[in-house]
């Protein structure tokens, strides 16, 4: 069995304006808009949602299968994916664009202002995922995150008549999509993720419910930043956890991604979805202490010691046999 992560693969680049944004708006003035900010530093990571959720995959011991589109300029980052676990043998290279560059300053409240270069990215559209079925094996599930428009749609229809499990989560595409498009890639997943806005996006564009939503996936994941996650299921009790504690808050880029990660990598060592997003707030815990995406790292020790201090004995003794095999 395999897990397919399909989504960009982008490099960020990261500033920081000691100011708050808001400072700097006029209300009544946004449709004139012309602003500049002073950054007083820079730092160039590698990103996207599919790479960033690849890492913190293999950063758990699960081997997952990167598949989206690049540009010639991804050799150094694809030996950093390879060297952290991850199967990079079916990302597609782009023989004329660059890959997608992600641009993000962050004020001191967590407001972030961003521009996103697609690149590579837009030849996702051209990727089957039948031939590398064939050589990883059937999918446990294919996670279509935010990528090119067209290579999501035609990979969930792929998924549809193929039979592969699908996990649906648009995430930044939401924003740019109308409600057809938003439908068609929602309907039939086994997971669909999203943060509390983009859920709210989900039922305004779709004309959907909470109730219609939940009739058309079978589980539904939401992150609510500090308050941590909701999940909730077609005729049972909702799940509500509370987020990692003691976390000091530094960077909030990626920090969903590394959610996703590690609640698809407790569930693919076959836990309940309790303890999945348990794994899920701390691995994502790490992310926001850190500037970067990709720059976490801990021990067995220290990642059970987490969960044991946020979610209490019972949950570090059920979890604690998975994470000492990444010794």
């Amino acid at each position: 069995m395999s897990l397919l992560i399909t989504g960009s693969i982008a490099t960020d680049h990261l500033m920081t304006f000691q100011g708050k944004f808001a400072d700097s708006l006029v209300v009544e003035q946004l449709d004139k808009l012309s602003v500049s900010f002073l950054v007083e530093d820079l730092e160039i990571r590698r990103g996207g949602v599919a790479a960033n959720m690849c890492f913190g995959l293999g950063q758990l011991g699960v081997r997952p299968v990167l598949v989206g589109a690049a540009g010639e300029d991804f050799a150094d980052y694809r030996s950093w994916l390879e060297r952290h676990g991850v199967d990079c043998g079916h990302v597609r290279i782009s023989e004329t664009r660059h890959t997608a560059r992600f641009v993000c300053t962050t004020d001191p409240t967590g407001a972030q202002i961003a521009s996103f270069y697609p690149g590579a990215m837009s030849e996702a559209r051209l990727i089957e995922l039948a031939p590398i079925v064939s050589r990883v094996g059937h999918p446990e599930y294919v996670l279509i995150g935010a990528d090119d428009p067209e290579g999501m749609l035609r990979h969930t229809d792929e998924c549809r008549q193929r039979g592969y499990p699908f996990i649906a989560d648009p995430s930044q595409q939401l924003a740019f999509s109308g409600g057809e498009l938003i439908r068609s890639l929602i309907d039939g997943a086994a997971i669909l993720f999203s943060n509390e806005y983009e859920s709210a996006m989900i039922e305004q564009k779709t004309g959907w419910s909470t109730d219609e939503v939940l009739d058309r996936v079978g589980v539904q994941v939401t992150t609510l930043g500090k308050d941590g996650v909701r999940i909730l299921r077609k005729g049972e009790d909702p799940i509500e956890l509370h987020a990692a504690k003691n976390v000091p808050a530094v960077e909030p880029t990626g920090v969903g991604d590394a959610f996703r990660a590690g609640f698809l990598g407790a569930l693919a060592w076959g836990v309940g979805l309790e303890r999945a997003a348990q794994v899920g707030c701390v691995l994502a815990a790490y992310v926001v202490e850190t500037v970067g995406t990709q720059e976490y790292a801990f021990t067995p020790a220290q990642f059970l010691g987490r969960i044991e201090e946020s979610y209490g004995a019972a949950a570090a003794d059920d979890l604690a046999p998975h994470l000492k095999r990444l010794s």
